[in-house]
């Protein structure tokens, strides 16, 4: 699967989708074209069953600088009869792109070759896992500086990875977190040389995504929201995900594959 729009490259490596972001002479900020192009992409992902998992990247020196000042200006413009509603609209067709990062039923990886600012790193959290580029990664909620508040999902996946209390101060203060720091922090999982940082991701993916694909789904189904629910509720979740992975075809393979195994050694 390779795929080019104007905005976004899509190319798969044995299984593994690259996405990247591409529009580096304005370090990839997102505009409607772009969050247009990156739903399709997404889509395209999740219905290709070919595609084991998802490795989304940056194009150029950053990862993603965030919303288009630009388009922000233009919406300032706009009549005062319809800055709300405008606005309303586009934080719709935002969180329908970060709900369908973060729900993808395959692993995703986050290669964060640059600097990531606001909903760019927002776009990072809401994959599963983030790999930073050891010289050039760094990460800044940085909304407070434009009089805003956190609008892709930071606010939900922030304290997931850091604590209550360390998500506020980094959303208070909008201050720019480097590799090292956000290692140790939570914020990103591993480091990676530059030259090896999408390579070093596929790889990873490429491990994350070995095993069945429908206990992979379903698993990640539930835990991405098992911080909401009570233990009874994953319980029940669980029992019924189960019972789809009994009669599964991987199960019924891997299952006569250890007891073929078992009986050559007997």
């Amino acid at each position: 699967m390779t795929t080019s729009s104007l905005y976004i490259d899509l190319r798969t490596e044995d299984g593994i989708a690259i996405l990247s972001l591409n529009r580096p002479d304005v370090r990839n900020a997102i505009n409607d074209d772009m969050r247009g192009d990156l739903m399709a992409a997404l889509d395209q992902v999740n219905r290709d069953d070919a595609v084991r998992a998802l490795v989304l990247t940056g194009a150029g020196k950053a990862f993603c600088a965030g919303g288009d000042i630009r388009a922000m200006q233009r919406r300032m413009q706009a009549p005062a009869s319809e800055v709300a509603y405008n606005g309303w609209a586009r934080q719709q067709r935002t969180h329908h792109v970060l709900t369908a990062l973060h729900n993808l039923p395959k692993p995703t990886i986050a290669a964060v070759n640059g600097a990531s600012t606001g909903l760019g790193t927002d776009l990072a959290m809401a994959c599963d896992f983030v790999v930073a580029s050891e010289a050039h990664a760094s990460f800044a909620w940085n909304y407070v500086l434009r009089g805003l508040i956190p609008d892709g999902g930071g606010m939900y996946f922030l304290p997931r990875r850091v604590g209550l209390a360390k998500a506020k101060e980094l959303i208070f203060t909008g201050r720019t977190v480097r590799t090292a720091e956000a290692v140790d922090l939570g914020i990103a999982d591993r480091a990676s040389t530059p030259e090896a940082l999408v390579a070093d991701a596929v790889g990873w993916a490429r491990e994350l995504s070995a095993g069945s694909r429908t206990a992979l789904a379903l698993g990640k189904t539930i835990l991405n929201q098992s911080f909401e629910l009570q233990a009874e509720q994953v319980f029940g979740m669980g029992s019924q995900a189960q019972a789809i992975c009994y009669a599964s075809s991987e199960h019924h393979t891997a299952v006569n594959a250890f007891l073929a195994k078992s009986a050559a050694k007997e």
